[in-house]
């Protein structure tokens, strides 16, 4: 009897335990970490975003930065919107489910599709059009729609170090229905926040490499935001998607006419060069790629002047066709 009560409680006990330490985990980061904008609705999401721009003169125009996973509008602002935002109207997102966004539930809402719709109905609640859309990582996977489906917003679209193309042996059904499970529900709630916890040494490590990460970007970019159970269960969604979205949506790139610019490290240890921005440029029709040698997945941060200057040029570009389109 003994042995029993110790097999049912100590798993029990342990569940318990990363359930209370996740609760109040989340209810501390929120406090240290709060929105740092403004909020709009679009069918039932209320989408955080952050914009900014020149002080004493006209935008020469509109960038939109989407970050990549386990991160939020905040990095996006301290990587490349900061500095952006000197010469051009600058609006951050949170994607649904990350930062301050709301995300409702099901897997259909992490489809890269998804996504692209609800942020280009914001875009539209916030009069943007023709503007330059930057996409890190996973966004990568979004830029896409951004060009194909709703150029009414986009001139423009610069995939950094993203995802855009299926892999071999990509596909992940088993993690595609753990996630979408109550086996995943109960664990994003109890202990993978404390797993997370502690490998994020690690991760960041990685991410940056062979780069070494920038002092404090972990506080300076709120990026415990996404060890919330539900930021971080969406951000597992993402990725199993994933690879089923690029598989749909890589048939349709020869169709993109907006111009297309792709950034990315030859040093990638997270997103496989070649693969995606390589294959990226050769299908879509006019793509400009920019390798930097030495890189890894943080262009934005290893080389900053590169990176802001390849999307300045790019959004000049924009600006005469913008100008064009309001004379019209």
């Amino acid at each position: 009897m003994t042995l029993l009560l110790s097999l049912v409680g100590v798993p029990i006990l342990v569940l318990l335990s990363g359930a209370l330490f996740t609760y109040l985990y989340a209810w501390s980061i929120e406090r240290r970490f709060p929105p740092t904008g403004r909020f709009v609705e679009v069918e039932g999401c209320r989408l955080h975003y952050r914009e900014e721009g020149p002080a004493s003169a006209a935008p020469r125009g509109t960038i939109v930065l989407l970050h990549g996973a386990s991160s939020n509008l905040v990095e996006s602002m301290l990587g490349m919107g900061a500095a952006l935002s000197q010469r051009y109207r600058v609006i951050a997102v949170d994607r649904p489910g990350h930062g301050w966004t709301s995300r409702r539930q099901g897997l259909g809402e992490a489809e890269p599709a998804r996504q692209a719709a609800l942020i280009a109905g914001a875009l539209r609640q916030l009069d943007v059009r023709n503007a330059v859309i930057v996409g890190h990582s996973w966004s990568g996977t979004i830029m896409p729609h951004f060009a194909l489906d709703h150029a009414d917003v986009t001139g423009a679209i610069v995939v950094l170090s993203g995802i855009t193309s299926p892999w071999p042996g990509g596909y992940i059904g088993w993690y595609r229905r753990i996630i979408d499970s109550w086996f995943g529900w109960l664990m994003f709630r109890t202990l993978a926040v404390p797993v997370l916890l502690v490998l994020r040494p690690w991760m960041k490590r990685k991410t940056f490499r062979p780069q070494p990460p920038p002092p404090g970007i972990v506080t300076k970019g709120f990026i415990p935001l996404a060890f919330r159970p539900r930021a971080y269960e969406a951000n597992m969604q993402d990725f199993a998607v994933m690879y089923h979205a690029v598989q749909r949506q890589c048939v349709r790139y020869r169709d993109i006419c907006v111009p297309a610019l792709v950034i990315a490290g030859d040093s990638d240890e997270i997103v496989w060069t070649d693969l995606h921005s390589r294959a990226f440029v050769r299908e879509v029709p006019g793509a400009q790629l920019i390798m930097m040698p030495g890189i890894g997945h943080m262009p934005q941060y290893a080389d900053k002047e590169t990176v802001l200057a390849a999307i300045e040029a790019l959004a000049e570009r924009v600006a005469p066709a913008r100008a064009e389109m309001d004379q019209a």
